[in-house]
């Protein structure tokens, strides 16, 4: 009785299990649902709300281990534009965002990357074969949700870069940077498998480790292979055979430790399985799929081949994980539909990897090989560093080395003899540029080819260079610079992180070497040709803070990613800067009022604004500084504000004292303005709003002063004697105003200072310096206008000034008496 009262309470328990799972988990048939269990959380990192000024830009590093599955991006922006509205918005003002393999993107270079520009999403993601030498751009999306899995981006570094807007005039030095700004926020984490043999998107899918060891035929110098001096790895599968049924796959993974000359994959024992099936093996066909950094298929493949026909054989393959699957198809045909459901074929898989002895590479390994040693530059930022080889053969402390004592000097049936050189970027590096420079006392007689993983050849490289005309001068991230027939000088930007492999193919080796001198040099450096000297070279961290980066901060007139690229020629520049500094000759028409009038507080300020500007814009542009920019910067701008506030407190006809008290609050408050943020917009309107408001507290002061004997009984009712006192005193207000002003004058003042206001409005970055000489024009000639309209009058007898208002508070003086 017991034992079944503990068995109904227990079938009931894993009842509500059961039921309490199913409602979690819904239907629990999924195959997402059912690879979390296989699946763990790598990283997840939270970007908070970041704002992206205009031309301004940040980059996010994302690490993908080899036994990730999938990567999620969660980007949330301020961005509002559609596909439609993105064709109409010039690229130097549109929102981008820009994905790159192993390195940072930089959309500048090139536009190759934005070419047709479309929405992102998992679709539109052409996935890793197009990142690894290249970039992928699209706009920045207001929402987007996107899952990029092990068969689309391969497990290295992912790098994607935030941009608001992209081209030569993003690095370009401004006067002013106006524009839409943009947020974003982002969410990333990265799964992957529990165990290293269940990979793939949901972790399903078997995947069986190949392993490797010294071939038994590869026995001193008389190896299976035919060549001499190498060493042949064998690597198998755990198992001897493998079996498949009709259009199944089975995946497999192989690690290349070190430089390869090259890889075949071969099937051996093809049979088919029962043994007494009638079918013949040699019609199926055992597809191979090869891929390096992610899984591989039938339609995501590097190499592919029919290993029932032929092995396939991969030159020069990179080091890293590679993954291989094999496919058989045509099963059903070749044993008759009857018995293909139980019909498999069977083989036995076997890899060679052919390698070098150290310090050798290249055919038959006859070439000379050099790993280069890492030597860091005194007082320099974080990786910037130079390369020399290692050996006796260079004596040299210099960044360069000379070449000719490195080269290989074999002659191998009348070929060209190859010199390979090795050298390794270390991670967080990417931000860096590898230069690369050859010159020689006599015409160059070497080609380059370089290669990031593998050994380059004439068929396998990322870049080349052959001579002026013929390299890769129009790939991304290839920028050739001062080569001649005597030198070579090029930068591969950005360089990815890992191994690099630079070839030198000699030409001609047999006409003289050894009376040629050619030095090498290989860095890496910060920003390329230093910034082509138009700007300075600036460095940072994306903002995971694992990877640092430089970039160029050009000159007015020049931009580009290297600020190579001349935007304002010298012609334009000497005009922009003409305009800019003369145009604040305009301050003399409100000085010299002022002086005439005898308010030397307002001369001071008015012609300090207009020298001060002059300074100003001169050390702007690049002419000359007289103090630091930050000093011309603030006097110019407090000095603005002032002189538009002056100009309204001397409109008031209040003494000098109250003008004194005014004048020293406002300058207090200015001066704040100009030190804390003086480019923002809405410093105008403050000023204007203080130049009102002390307008007002004037007038304020003349009419508590003036109009004392205006008073008001205490009963509502007034009687007929004071309503028409009222109506008098209302009327002398209105014909003092009316006589106090040249109104031709005010109204000449309203408009100059309205065309201020909309030559500010038109104010960017491209047409600054026309409409900003149009501001100084129009705002120093609106201060003049309205310095002239206020009307001024001297009394004969005593010489005071006096106006209508004066001569009215004398009258209800008189009046008292």
């Amino acid at each position: 009785m017991a034992e079944n009262s503990i068995l109904c309470s227990a079938s009931s328990l894993i009842l509500s299990l059961f039921t309490l799972f199913s409602c979690l988990f819904g239907h629990g048939n999924s195959i997402e649902q059912l690879a979390g269990y296989n699946t763990f959380t790598i990283s997840s990192f939270k970007y908070p709300e970041t704002q992206i000024r205009p031309f301004d830009m940040r980059y996010i590093r994302v690490d993908l281990p080899p036994w990730f599955s999938s990567m999620s991006i969660a980007l949330k922006s301020s961005v509002n534009l559609d596909i439609k509205s993105v064709e109409k918005v010039p690229k130097s003002a549109l929102p981008m965002i820009c994905f790159r393999e192993g390195s940072l993107p930089l959309p500048d270079v090139s536009n190759t990357s934005l070419g047709e520009l479309v929405a992102l999403s998992n679709s539109s993601f052409e996935g890793t074969q197009v990142l690894q030498n290249s970039e992928q751009c699209y706009p920045v999306p207001r929402n987007m949700t996107m899952k990029l899995t092990n068969e689309q981006i391969s497990a290295r570094v992912l790098y994607f870069g935030l941009f608001n807007g992209v081209g030569p005039t993003r690095t370009q030095s401004k006067m002013i940077v106006r524009g839409p700004s943009y947020s974003f926020a982002a969410n990333i984490s990265v799964e992957g498998c529990i165990t290293s043999s269940m990979q793939g998107q949901y972790c399903n899918q078997t995947v069986e480790l190949l392993s490797c060891g010294l071939s038994r035929n590869n026995s001193g110098n008389d190896s299976a292979s035919g060549f001499f001096n190498q060493s042949m790895l064998s690597c198998r599968n755990n198992f001897e055979t493998s079996c498949l049924g009709d259009e199944e796959m089975k995946i497999y993974t192989l690690e290349i430790l070190r430089v390869a000359e090259f890889l075949t994959i071969s099937a051996e024992n093809v049979r088919l399985r029962p043994v007494n099936n009638s079918g013949n093996s040699s019609g199926i066909d055992l597809m191979c799929f090869a891929r390096y950094g992610a899984m591989a298929s039938a339609t995501l493949h590097d190499f592919s081949g029919n290993l029932n026909k032929s092995p396939l054989v991969i030159n020069s393959p990179k080091v890293g994980q590679w993954y291989i699957s094999i496919l058989a198809l045509n099963l059903s045909k070749e044993t008759g539909g009857s018995q293909s459901n139980v019909s498999k074929v069977c083989y036995s898989l076997e890899l060679q990897e052919l390698e070098c002895p150290l310090g050798k590479a290249g055919p038959n390994c006859l070439s000379e090989r050099y790993m280069l040693q890492t030597v860091l530059r005194k007082d320099s930022t974080p990786f910037e560093s130079y390369f020399l080889p290692y050996g006796e053969k260079v004596m040299s402390d210099a960044a360069n080395f000379l070449l000719e004592p490195l080269l290989s000097n074999y002659s191998f049936g009348g070929l060209d003899t190859w010199t390979y050189f090795i050298l390794d970027i270390p991670h967080g590096a990417a931000g860096g540029n590898l230069h690369i420079r050859l010159t020689s006392d006599r015409k160059l007689n070497y080609e380059i080819y370089v290669r990031n993983g593998g050994l380059p050849s004439l068929v396998n490289w990322d870049y080349y260079y052959v001579n002026k005309t013929s390299n890769s001068h129009g790939s991304m991230f290839f920028a050739l610079y001062s080569s001649s027939e005597e030198k070579a000088d090029f930068y591969i930007l950005y360089v990815t992180e890992g191994t690099w492999n630079i070839a030198l193919r000699n030409l001609n080796s047999t006409d003289g070497t050894s009376n040629r001198q050619t030095t090498m040099s290989v860095s890496l450096e910060r920003c390329p040709k230093r910034c082509s000297y138009h700007g300075d070279c600036k460095s940072a961290l994306d903002a995971s803070g694992l990877t640092s980066y430089s970039f160029c901060a050009c000159d007015r007139t020049h931009g580009g990613f290297d600020c190579s690229i001349e935007i304002v020629s010298h012609q334009g520049h000497i005009w922009q800067s003409i305009a800019l500094i003369a145009s604040n000759a305009a301050a003399v028409l409100p000085a010299f009022w002022a002086l005439r009038q005898k308010a030397f507080a307002e001369w001071v300020i008015y012609t300090s604004s207009g020298i001060s500007s002059g300074l100003y814009h001169a050390c702007d542009v690049g002419t000359w500084c007289a103090l630091s920019f930050g000093v011309l910067q603030f006097f110019d701008f407090w000095l603005s504000f002032l002189a538009v506030v002056s100009t309204f407190v001397y409109l008031t006809t209040i003494g000098e004292v109250y003008k004194r008290a005014i004048h020293t609050v406002v300058a207090i408050l200015t001066a704040l303005m100009a030190i804390t943020k003086a480019t923002r917009p809405s410093n105008v309107i403050l000023v204007m709003a203080i130049g009102a408001l002390a307008l007002l507290v004037g007038w304020l002061i003349e009419f508590s002063t003036k109009y004392r004997s205006l008073s008001f009984s205490m009963d509502l009712c007034l009687n007929s004697l004071e309503r028409r006192r009222i109506r008098e005193w209302v009327n002398s207000l209105v014909k003092t105003i009316m006589k106090r002003f040249r109104w031709g004058f005010l109204l000449a003042g309203f408009i100059a200072l309205a065309m201020a206001a909309i030559s500010r409005d038109l104010e960017n970055s491209q047409n600054y310096w026309i409409w900003h000489s149009v501001w100084h024009v129009t705002i120093y000639t609106s201060s003049f206008f309205f310095l002239c309209s206020k009307v001024i009058t001297i009394n004969s007898g005593n010489g005071r000034p006096t106006d209508a208002n004066y001569q009215l508070t004398r009258q209800d003086s008189l009046s008292r008496g």
